[in-house]
């Protein structure tokens, strides 16, 4: 059987074709804008993640010779696209890393208990489907007034290609909207929003069928519901209970599949469901938010590129460099601070470049291991050998300084369609890949250098303080 996979990223889309043994027969993809109208908000035309769906699904289908028996989808997370009844968008989508609504946050979380948060999955933060409704309401309700339905990314693609108007356990679980352990809406948590129940899908099993969706290229096939980015990605390298991984990007994950819906009353984490049925399993993941977004930003500063700072890096972190805080946008686990923002400390008049530039790599490594340690401070377990997936952990120096930093035997995996694949599983009626992905290799931590960036991460923390009188972890 023949599946296509569609994961609608953030700034781009990418479609394969994947066979039953899951090899990828032939893939494209596409970007489109992320724009930012006011300072901290970030929205996407859904109208242009149509035409790129269009675009990528026919010049995959056109090089993949063999017929296409199904459709899954994968998506990015805790956004909210608002419909009318015709599933036009009244508004440009709000994406995750909006952050309009902190006012809405500091509401929410007065509002309801520790444990009535830990119960939705996530503290209270800003571009989630809940707070952002919350501010629409306040703010938009001319067209709230107007509204029809409220969806998640991937559920308005498929619902606008001509599929059914549903969600899955692992999005659902993303929105503040949604009893973890329960399995389904929370009836306060929608009370608190103001929106009507009804503008909510119905939630199904990922793998549940959703309709029919056609191309424009002329590809009709049977859909299924689909699932959240981060779940899918899980199923296309093969996780299982007891695994997890790190993956280092734009942002970074660090992944733990539990035996149950444990959930963090410490509201530094996030408590998703995974891919399947209702109830069939759940994750712990620390979300930060800070990496290649940081690293990008901090080089284009200095003028430099990813080559010059790993070749300054290969000499090894020194004590003398300076200590680079890299939350430029806020940060998530596990501070869940959106006004956080970086800084540079300890420079001296012996700072030359190659310190300034060593130091934005291990601060990125550094709030990589603060995801870790978060996590496992839950109750949460990471396997004997973490594999590490992204682009961002294909130099073997940072790789070497993300072992030092975490603590952890770190395996390399090569895994750039995981989600893709994830989809295209789903629509096979698979939630997990045959096999684990393979790791090529694997990175021991070395003493010294670990010690030495414990000292200095504590350094770094205590810099976040003095930003924040509130107790951070």
């Amino acid at each position: 059987m023949t599946t296509l996979g569609i994961d609608l990223g953030t700034g781009s889309v990418k479609a394969a074709v994947v066979s039953s043994d899951g090899l990828v027969l032939g893939e494209a993809s596409c970007t489109y804008e992320v724009v930012g109208p006011e300072p901290g908000w970030a929205e996407s035309d859904p109208r242009e993640w149509l035409a790129a769906v269009n675009e990528v699904v026919g010049r995959v289908s056109a090089g993949a010779d063999t017929a296409i028996n199904g459709v899954g989808f994968s998506g990015q997370m805790h956004g909210v696209v608002v419909t009318d009844g015709d599933l036009v968008p009244l508004l440009p989508a709000i994406l995750w890393a909006d952050a309009r609504a902190s006012a809405e946050v500091a509401d929410l979380a007065e509002s309801f208990s520790v444990e009535s948060l830990a119960s939705l999955g996530s503290p209270a933060v800003p571009g989630f489907a809940a707070t952002t409704l919350k501010w629409l309401q306040r703010h938009r309700p001319e067209v709230m007034g107007q509204a029809r339905y409220a969806l998640q990314p991937k559920d308005w693609l498929r619902a606008a290609l001509g599929g059914d108007i549903a969600t899955d356990p692992s999005d659902a679980s993303g929105t503040l909207l949604y009893d973890v352990v329960a399995g389904r809406w929370s009836t306060e948590a929608i009370a608190w929003t103001g929106v009507d129940r009804s503008m909510l899908p119905e939630v199904r099993g990922s793998s549940d069928p959703a309709g029919t969706v056609s191309f424009d290229c002329g590809v009709t096939a049977p859909a299924v519901v689909g699932g959240a980015d981060t779940a899918c990605a899980m199923a296309g390298i093969g996780l299982r209970l007891g695994s997890g991984f790190i993956g280092v990007g734009t942002g970074s994950q660090t992944v733990s599949v539990l035996d149950h819906p444990s959930l963090d009353t410490s509201l530094v984490t996030h408590t998703f469901a995974t891919l399947g049925a209702i109830g069939a399993g759940w994750y712990r993941i620390g979300a930060v938010q800070n990496a290649g977004l940081s690293l990008t930003k901090a080089l284009a500063w200095l003028g430099a590129d990813i080559a010059e700072a790993v070749k300054a890096l290969r000499s090894g972190i020194q004590a003398s460099d300076p200590i680079f805080v890299p939350y430029l946008a806020g940060e998530r686990t596990p501070f869940m601070d959106a006004s956080l923002r970086g800084a540079w400390a300890d420079l001296s008049l012996a700072t030359d470049r190659s310190a300034m530039l060593r130091s934005i790599l291990e601060g990125v490594a550094q709030a990589v291991a603060l995801g870790v340690q978060a996590v496992e401070a839950t109750g949460a377990r990471l396997p004997t050998i973490v594999p590490i997936v992204g682009g961002g952990t294909h130099d073997p120096a940072f790789r070497q300084l993300l072992a030092n930093a975490t603590g952890h035997v770190l395996g390399v995996t090569d895994a750039p369609n995981a989600a893709v694949i994830g989809a295209a599983l789903l629509a096979q009626g698979r939630t997990c890949a045959q096999q684990p992905a393979e790791i090529s290799s694997i990175v021991e931590p070395q003493q010294a250098a670990r010690d030495l960036l414990t000292e200095r991460r504590e350094r770094m923390v205590a810099l976040v303080r003095t930003q924040d009188p509130r107790e951070h972890p």
